[in-house]
């Protein structure tokens, strides 16, 4: 038995204990996220436009994530809503970003394992860069638009009467709470997979200009402003939406 099996084994029983069977259906839309993944990656290799791979599995794999782990009502329809309004945002900063910072491919501490294989892999490097960068954003806005789809919901049922001045204000209040958790598990993810690159260019002595033009950390940095900017999105947008909804409603009412 590998390593990762056991890893799989222990993460589906906790995942069982705490959830129960929303913890194993949170578990199968893990696997069916993973499956999505990689068949994007074969989509693409097979010449498929990236965009329209990537942007048809972001829309089921946000459905699967706020879907599958929450409860079906209003919270998850509003989140499942601001997720694709803010990817939108997203998808359209990361194309040219990724254009004009011209990180993709391997930087130079790859060449060691890279030695004596072909890139001639028949698909754009920047293709799949811009690819990669989309999916990696995705969960990240996903969990900020659930949390706060699920508070802003909340006080809405609770006191239908509110203000919109004061429900922007409870909701911005929220969001500063989820952006402050979101961004310390966006940083410890960054540092974490970067701390061996880290070692290598303090052993090396890279100076600041260095570290900031290598390709490696430029791309996991990128990806990591692109998540977090998403967050800071989900807070304005869920507030739109949640507003929207509420206006559309009291129309449609006054009208019966």
């Amino acid at each position: 038995m590998s390593t990762m099996t056991v890893l799989l084994i222990i993460l589906f029983l906790a995942m069982l204990l705490a959830g129960g069977s929303k913890g194993f259906v949170a578990f199968i839309g893990l696997l069916c996220n993973f499956g999505l993944v990689f068949m994007s990656v074969v989509l693409i290799s097979f010449g498929i436009p990236y965009l329209l791979v990537t942007l048809i599995n972001a829309i089921i794999i946000l459905v699967i994530t706020i879907y599958f782990g929450n409860e079906q009502g209003r919270n998850a329809d509003v989140a499942f809503v601001t997720s694709l309004i803010v990817v939108a945002i997203v998808i359209a900063l990361i194309i040219p970003v990724e254009h004009w910072a011209q990180v993709q491919g391997f930087g130079p501490e790859n060449t060691e394992d890279l030695e004596g294989m072909s890139l001639q892999i028949g698909v754009k490097f920047l293709d799949i860069s811009c690819a990669m960068t989309i999916l990696s954003c995705l969960g990240a806005v996903a969990e900020a638009s659930v949390a706060m789809a699920t508070g802003l919901v909340e006080i809405q049922d609770h006191n239908t009467q509110i203000s919109d001045k004061d429900f922007s204000y409870i909701g911005v209040s929220i969001g500063k709470e989820i952006v402050g958790t979101a961004f310390n598990t966006l940083f410890f993810s960054f540092y974490g997979e970067l701390v061996g690159l880290f070692i290598w260019f303090a052993r090396l002595h890279y100076s600041i200009g260095m570290v900031m033009n290598d390709k490696i950390f430029a791309s996991e940095l990128i990806m990591t402003l692109i998540s977090a900017i998403g967050v800071v999105l989900t807070i304005p947008v869920t507030i739109a939406v949640m507003l929207y909804l509420k206006h559309r409603k009291m129309k449609k009412a006054k009208r019966e």
